[in-house]
């Protein structure tokens, strides 16, 4: 059940972004998908303006979401208080579900227009959204440990020693002389060893988690290498976008649009 669970959380993660772009693109699509310099004429201006009722607040519930996806997911990487707080993919998959919605009410704020500062602003967000992806995959290459530290390399080939102990000492199973093995051909073995097929499948589970590792090991210093130059886009472009947030905010609320409130 607690391996089933990330994935509907991802699943509903995707669900909600696209259904909130179909919805928003639905719901405003005249005035969109009016030329610039024709949509103070639509009906949906007042509301859909950056300044109006509805973009004025997805520009605050993007802001909030972004700003919010970033500070929960530094304090669970970076606070000892909160290291044994769920798994820390899953803090990172939700760091990019809070972004990626963020983002969308960010568009759909600005109304696909973008100039001067805004659009560096814009861009940034953009890049940084990508890059965050892109991290992500780079990232679960990476083994770690539950807390979601980097394991060093001894702590990788310790794991992977303790999964070959286990597969020769209790199915007596020699993982070198079948790495290389279709499923169907270990399980034969197993019937020659008298192993229950009840089995098969926790022993299944064992040998693809070391092939995993394995494969890691042969790739972890790449990988190292491809994450620490990823923070060389994903930081600086972030620290961009987050001044940027602050002076737009600053400006409209010197300027007195305070929506709601």
């Amino acid at each position: 059940m607690n391996k089933i669970l990330p994935k509907i959380a991802i699943v509903i993660y995707i669900l909600t972004v696209v259904g909130e772009v179909i919805g928003l693109a639905y719901y405003g699509r005249t005035f969109y998908n009016s030329p610039i310099e024709e949509r103070f004429f639509n009906s949906q201006y007042e509301l859909l303006k950056p300044s109006g009722y509805i973009g004025h607040g997805l520009g605050i519930a993007g802001a909030t979401l972004i700003i919010g996806g970033i500070l929960l997911y530094s304090l669970r990487k970076r606070v000892k208080a909160f290291s044994r707080i769920g798994k820390l993919k899953h803090w990172l998959e939700f760091h990019i579900f809070l972004c990626t919605l963020g983002t969308v009410f960010v568009l759909f704020h600005t109304t696909f227009k973008f100039g001067g500062i805004i659009s560096v602003g814009f861009w940034s967000l953009a890049i940084v959204w990508v890059s965050g992806v892109v991290g992500r995959f780079i990232y679960v290459q990476i083994p770690r440990t539950i807390e979601g530290r980097e394991m060093t390399l001894n702590e990788i080939s310790e794991a992977l020693k303790n999964i070959s102990d286990e597969l020769t000492g209790k199915y007596g199973i020699n993982f070198s002389e079948i790495k290389t093995s279709r499923f169907s051909q270990i399980r034969l073995k197993l019937v020659e060893n008298h192993i229950s097929s009840k089995e098969f499948g926790h022993i299944k589970s064992i040998i693809r988690k070391q092939r995993i590792i394995e494969a890691r090991i042969k790739r972890l210093e790449k990988m190292q290498k491809m994450f620490h130059y990823w923070h060389i886009a994903h930081v600086p472009f972030a620290v961009i976008m987050i001044l940027i947030l602050i002076i737009h905010v600053g400006v409209v609320l010197f300027f007195g649009y305070k929506w709601i409130f």
